[in-house]
């Protein structure tokens, strides 16, 4: 009895010993997590001590400013010009020929040489006409005589009037034929119309000569024209008189200045230009026709508008802009600079200077060199070197 008694209670207390297994495995539970917050904690403590160690360690070792030159922004009056392309051409040019046929028996000129008007230049054969001249002055002295003779008879009434106006036709007849002859013959000596350079030569002695071949080339170098056109829009502000200055490929950084002769009338209608003409003196003959020029014609000046140099503008896509030179206060009241990209309006380039419509005022400050190494909000030095000259003042290739 006593043993059967027994063994229900032993198998209940053998069932009630599993008991403390979730206690001890929730403790397990709990350490492990403290443990993964604290890795975690600790992980996110490091880093946020690290970034601020970082952040720290780059405020207290900023860059050095960058050294860059800088300009004024000015209000100035620029010089209000047209810039046109064109040629230039001879004042007087011709080549020379002959009015008749003719073999060339002498030549009186060396090629390039200077010459006056009316110096001769070549000589065809005249013999022929000269032997014509000697018979028709001939033929007027016999033509006289009868005439003078006719006349007297007439007055004393021992001839007819019709003799005497034989005598006068025949006698004005030889005259004829000697003026004729002569302006053959004249002809036939080929000289220079104007002062001017002779050109290559283009004949030889020997050479049977047609009317209109060319001779040689003469060219009047005291003066020259520059012919150049501009759009309809810019006509209206041209007058004769207006100075234009002409420069050439052949002398760069050289400019030569001259007057508005004429101005063409009409206007082409195919191209909407029109044609104007200025004349510049060549008193060195440096000067050839044919040679391209571009020309600036000088127009009365505008208002004073702001201008900063040209290389202060940074031109792109997305719109012109300048490096605003600003100063900005620290916490310990010491005073920086920095350069602030401020976009602008930009108008016409002259001598190297930017006319700034909008975006600045007389007296800002702007980086004029330097400005590929900045961006917005950078702080800078004022370099003491002097700036690099203006690339539109330099002589042009």
């Amino acid at each position: 009895m006593t043993i059967a008694a027994d063994s229900p209670n032993s198998a209940r207390a053998l069932e009630e010993k599993p008991r403390p297994r979730p206690v001890r495995m929730t403790r397990w539970f709990i350490i492990v997590g403290v443990l993964l917050a604290l890795l975690v904690g600790g992980i996110v403590g490091f880093n946020a001590f690290r970034n601020h160690m970082i952040a720290q360690f780059f405020a207290n070792n900023k860059p050095p400013p960058t050294s860059v030159t800088v300009a004024e922004a000015k209000s100035q009056v620029i010089p209000n010009l047209l810039i046109a392309v064109g040629d230039l051409a001879a004042v007087h040019q011709v080549n020379v020929t002959s009015d008749v046929n003719g073999r060339i028996t002498d030549i009186m000129f060396t090629a390039g040489a200077v010459v006056k008007a009316g110096s001769p230049l070549v000589q065809l054969f005249d013999e022929p006409d000269r032997a014509d001249l000697a018979s028709f002055k001939a033929q007027a002295t016999v033509a006289q005589l009868s005439l003078d003779r006719a006349k007297q008879l007439a007055a004393r009434q021992f001839g007819p009037q019709a003799t005497v106006d034989s005598a006068q036709a025949a006698f004005d007849q030889a005259n004829a034929g000697i003026a004729k002859t002569e302006a053959i013959i004249s002809q036939k000596l080929v000289r220079a119309p104007f002062d001017g350079v002779l050109g290559v030569r283009h004949a030889e002695v020997g050479q049977f000569l047609t009317a209109g071949t060319q001779i040689v080339t003469l060219t009047d170098l005291s003066a020259v024209y520059a012919n150049f056109t501009v759009t309809e829009k810019d006509s209206g502000t041209l007058k004769v008189g207006q100075v234009v200055r002409v420069a050439v490929d052949a002398y760069p950084g050289k400019v030569f200045e001259g007057k508005i002769t004429t101005i063409e009338p009409q206007i082409n209608t195919d191209t909407r230009n029109i044609r104007v003409q200025a004349t510049i003196q060549n008193p060195d003959h440096i000067l050839k026709p044919g040679m391209f020029a571009t020309t600036t014609v000088v127009l009365p000046d505008k208002p004073a508008v702001i201008t900063v140099p040209e290389t202060a503008v940074d031109y792109t896509l997305y719109g012109d802009a300048v490096y605003l030179i600003t100063p900005k206060k620290a916490e310990d009241d010491t005073e920086s600079l920095t350069a602030v990209r401020t976009f602008v309006r930009t108008g016409d380039r002259s001598n190297g200077q930017a006319v700034i419509q909008s975006g600045l005022k007389p007296g800002d400050r702007v980086v004029a060199v330097g400005q590929l190494k900045l961006q917005s909000g950078a702080a800078v030095a004022i370099s003491t070197d002097p700036a690099p000259p203006i690339p539109a003042t330099t002589p042009r290739n």
